[in-house]
Formats: C-alpha cells, structure tokens, sequence
C-alpha cells in the first residue's frame, strides 16, 4: 500500500513538472515573439519616418487630447504595438508646435489640397494657442486652398477655431455651443469644519485667492471683481474673433448666447438650423453627404472615403521647427518651463526647481547658445523653486547673454517670479499673468483626532520644540514668525518685479495683491514688454545678442536610465481603465473634486510658502 500512495504521488509529481516546462517554454516562446516583433515594428517604424506622402489628398487635422507647449514622454513601445495590430488610439497630447509646422508646410505642399479640421477629440487649451492655430490657418488660405470643419457639435473652443475656416458644415442633428468663459471653483470650507481639520493660511493681498476654497463657502467679492476683469477682456476677444471671420453682424453672438430660448423657438427648436440662421455655419450635411463633398474636392480612396493624408503621418515627413540641426553655429535656446513649480528634479509637464535651473545653467556654459528664450506656462508654486530658477537667471544674464521670457497661457505668481528679471518679457495679448503675492497652507489634525479619542501630549525644551507637528496646534509664537517670514517674502517678490521691470516700488504694489491681468492690461502697466508669440520673442532675442544668422533650437532636459524605462513600461493603462470603469460625466467631476486637492498636496516647499495663481478650471 504504501508502495502504491507512493508511485501515485511521483506521477502526479512528474504531471507537475511536465505543466511547469510546458507552461516556462511557452511564456518564453510567447516573450521572444513579442521581442521580434516589437523589434521589427521599431525599425519599420523608423523607414516609415523618412517616407513621403505619394498620394495627395485632404489633410485631417486631428486635434486631439490636451494642446502642450511640451509633450510628456511617451510610450513608444506601446504606440508601435497600437499601431501595427490596427487599434485607432488618439494621442493625449498634441504638440503646438506640430500642428503650426503642419500647416506651414501643408501651405506649399502640392500634395495638400485642402484643410479639414477635427476637433472632434479636442480638450484643453489655451486661448493664445487657439489665436496662434487660427492665424497659422489665415496664412495657409493665403495660398488659395480651403479650410474646412465639419462635425457632429461644436463645443465653443473647438468653434472659435472653427470660425476661421472657409467653410463650415454641421450635421443636421447637431448644435454649436456658445455660452461664454466663467472660472468656477469648489469650496470646502464646511467641509474641512465637519472632519474638524484646523487649517492655518497665511496670504498676503487682497486678490490672492488661491487659498479661498479652504477658507471660505464661496467667491469673495474681490476675487469675483478682478475674475470679471479679464474674463470680460478673454470674451470680448473671442466674441470680437468670430464676428470678424464669420463676417457676422457686431451683436450676434451676444444675440445668440442671451437670448438663446427665443432663437431656439424661432428655429422651432432645432439647434442645427438655429446655428445655420444664425450665420455660424455655412451647411448642415450628414456624415454621408459630408463624404461625399469631399471626395468631389479630393478625389476616392480604396475604401469608398475621401482622399486623406492623416496628421500624424504627415508630421512624419515634414521637418519640425526648432530641431537641434547639431551645427556649430550661432543659436537662440529654448527652453519650456510647463506646470506647477516644485522643488528638485521633475517630470515634463511640471517646472522642477533643481532640474530647471540645471537647463538654464546648461545654456549658460554653452558656447554655441548666444541667447535664451524661456517660454513660461505656469501659474507657479513653491517660493524656494522660484528664486532657485531666478537666481540661474541672474548667473546667465552676468554673461552678456540676452535672455527673453515669452509668455504661454499664464505666466502667474511664481511664474511671474521667475520671469521679472530678463532682460525682456512677451506675452500674447490673452495671457493671464501677473497675481504678484503669496501665502501660505499648513493644516493641523488635533481636533480630528481628539475627535477619535486621540491626543497629542508631552514636553519640549522650547517654545517651539513641537515644531510643525500636524497633531497639535502650531504655536502663537510659530504662527507670528511665519506670518513675519510671509511678509517678508511679499516684500522681496515686490522688490524682485520693481528691480527686474525698472517700476517704482510704490507702483508695483498698487498693481499687487495678487491681482491677475490680460496680457495687454499688463503690458500698459509694465509687467510686460511687448505682445507677440514664441516666434517674436525668439527674434528679439537674436536682435539683442547681435545675430543676424542663426539658429532656434530646443533645450530639452536629458532622459536617465529610469526616465527611459519608465517611459517604455508607464503606457496609458490607468487611463484606460479610468475611462472602461467611470463615464465622462463622472470622470470630470472626480477631476473638479481632486484637482485642488491634488495641487495642495504637491506643493514642498521647504518653507511653506508659495506663489501661486489656482485659475486652472477656466474652460473655453
């Protein structure tokens, strides 16, 4: 018997150790495959970057995702894999400067016959981006080839750009919405009471209200006073845009936005057919109808479809803008300064004190850059990583090299910190900057945990030996010197813009208190210099190094061992899985209720202060 259990027991063993080869062998084989074939679709990849588009066609402008100065890093290995199985991924960014090098080339590229913009995909962006993508748009028409957009809806900012198309269609069952720009924001005060977090905030000025959500149930009339301020000068613009390309009548799109249940009545309720009276759509076509128009412009494909030449493939065989053509020559440096300003290295996307400075004392030690531009999209962050940043600008200046801010979307609070001192400051007319103050957040939890029946006790041998311990109470004595330090800080961001843009001292407060302004509002009170794009300010920092042969080039921040991996294997999994498990509608609350709190949380500086302007839920 006990010979039998025994001979049982082997064979079973030897079963086991059979499954385990086949199943090792198998993960094995199915390793190596996937490493051929990931292999083989990179180098296809690569020829397929230096082949040209043979067949003409209409160019599908695909905006898709968020519009960046600067992309994050990819995932290359999956966009290979995505493609070469045939799956119809849309990128989460899209580059802007691709997309004016696109329509540049598109402009005298004979295989282009016309324009279509898809703005189906289209999220956030900034208006200046917007004015800089029509214009580009105004250029290309110039060389007698249409524009056209046609979709399903417009959502106002994919509209506004939209509008400076020559011809554009709606399907019948559609709408165009126009509604106007508001900055909306959740405020957690009785929130914060009822899980009894005792929340310490510092500030200084009047208008700096990036701190209100905690402090306060709603807007403060002085934050909705100057919020009403620019938001007025943004609308008036986008308004003043569309009339002029639309050639509409001056009050139409105040007749269209204010009176909307009148006009839909009168339309009998079709938006479609309110949006084509209303003079902001030139058609109303189906999807059908649509592809048939445009295989009369461009001609039909294998596939029964108009003749398209898609962005991304396009952008493979143009030459990009701002590409280090590896010369020794005379050049201007750019660098993008993107995002939240934090302490240390970080990530594209985010402005790292350490890791910014390193770039600009890059470009400093460069004998072949001749000027810097520093393009800033930031509505700032920690003080210390401010001054870090302002400090390797005072060491580039000292060597006679010029150096130029050119401003994004917003260039505010630390953002403004580190671009006083250069020697000159471009914004575009839309840019919102200034929000010169700053404050401080430190919440405690004493009261959340006595709550639970825990408490804080013991002895110290000063005043202050508790220190920040975020289960007591901060102490009278540390709340007066952080509030003296807040002050102090105040001062010297006065001091560093009154310095920096040769202002008065008494003016630049005036203007302060963490009031935030309109580009061109700005530069009438000598924030900023001129009004222009990235292009201007990279012109004008030639002309004030004395070139007048040179090249423009990025300054990218080098990728380490771990940058590299991690960009192979970080892929788009947990967006994915975000956007299977909730709907949008849900996906976008999350985003309002985390947001802030996310932002709080990000922010290290060392000594907890922080210049900070929080209008990031503006939405076109």
């Amino acid at each position: 018997m006990k010979d039998l259990i025994y001979s049982i027991v082997n064979i079973f063993r030897w079963v086991g150790r059979f499954l385990t080869s086949v199943r090792i062998w198998t993960l094995n084989i199915a390793f190596i495959a996937l490493l051929f074939f990931i292999i083989t679709a990179i180098g296809s990849q690569s020829t397929k970057k230096v082949s040209d588009i043979s067949t003409s066609g209409i160019l599908l402008l695909s905006l898709s995702g968020d519009i960046v100065e600067e992309k994050q890093n990819s995932d290359p290995i999956s966009e290979v894999i995505n493609e070469k199985l045939g799956f119809n991924t849309l990128p989460t960014e899209t580059l802007l400067q691709d997309v004016l090098d696109a329509i540049n080339s598109a402009a005298t590229d004979d295989n282009v016959i016309c324009i279509l913009l898809d703005l189906a995909k289209l999220k956030s962006v900034g208006l200046n981006q917007l004015q800089l993508i029509g214009q580009a748009l105004t250029d290309f028409k110039e060389s007698d080839k249409l524009v056209i957009a046609a979709e399903d809806f417009y959502p106002q900012k994919s509209y506004y750009l939209a509008s400076y198309a020559d011809e554009i269609y709606l399907n019948p069952m559609g709408a165009v919405d126009l509604h106007g720009i508001g900055t909306f924001r959740l405020y957690f005060k009785d929130a914060i009471d009822k899980m009894k977090v005792t929340y310490n905030v510092f500030r200084v000025g009047s208008f700096k209200s990036a701190m209100e959500p905690i402090m306060r149930n709603s807007m403060s009339p002085e934050a909705k006073k100057q919020n009403m301020t620019w938001l007025t000068v943004l609308w008036n613009t986008i308004s003043k845009d569309i009339i002029r390309e639309r050639n509409l009548d001056a009050d139409a799109i105040e007749i269209y936005t204010e009176n909307i249940p009148s006009e839909l009545a009168t339309a009998g309720g079709d938006t479609a057919r309110l949006a084509l009276e209303s003079g902001l759509v030139d058609g109303l076509k189906t999807r059908e109808e649509l592809r048939n128009y445009l295989v009369t412009i461009s001609g039909r494909n294998s596939h029964g479809n108009f003749q398209r030449i898609r962005f991304n493939n396009y952008l493979n065989t143009i030459s990009k803008s701002y590409l280090d053509n590896g010369l020794d020559e005379p050049s201007v440096g750019i660098i993008i300064a993107q995002g939240p300003i934090l302490n240390g290295k970080q990530p594209i996307g985010t402005i790292g004190g350490d890791s910014l400075a390193q770039m600009i004392r890059n470009a400093r030690t460069d004998s072949n850059i001749n000027a810097l531009v520093l393009r800033v999209v930031s509505g700032g962050g920690s003080v210390f990583a401010s001054e870090i940043i302002r400090q390797e600008i005072l060491e580039f200046k000292k060597t006679g090299k010029p150096i130029v801010i050119s401003m994004g979307s917003m260039a505010a609070s630390g953002g403004y910190w580190i671009a006083a001192d250069a020697d000159e400051i471009w914004a575009s007319p839309v840019t919102l900057t200034g929000s010169i103050g700053i404050f401080a957040a430190i919440p405690t939890f004493e009261e959340s945990l006595s709550a639970m029946g825990i408490y804080n006790d013991g002895v110290g041998t000063t005043s202050l030996a508790s220190f920040l311990n975020l289960t007591r109470p901060i102490s009278p004595l540390l709340k007066e010197s952080i509030s003296i330090s807040l002050r102090h800080g105040y001062d010297q961001f006065l001091n560093i813009v009154s310095e920096g843009r040769a202002i008065d001292k008494a003016q630049v407060s005036r203007v302060a208190e963490g009031r935030v302004f309109d580009g061109q509002t700005a530069m009438d009170l000598g924030l900023v210099d001129k009004l222009g794009d990235m292009k201007d300010a990279i012109d004008s920092a030639a002309r004030l190094a004395g070139l007048t042969e040179y090249s423009a080039h990025y300054i990218r921040k080098p990728l380490t061992v771990k940058d590299e991996i991690m960009q192979i294997f970080s892929g788009k999994i947990t967006d994915w899985l975000l956007s299977v498990a909730l709907p949008p509608s849900l996906l976008t609350l999350a985003k309002n209720l985390i947001m802030p709190i996310q932002e709080l949380l990000l922010f290290d500086d060392p000594k907890g202060l922080y210049a900070h302007c929080m209008i990031h839920d503006l939405s076109l």
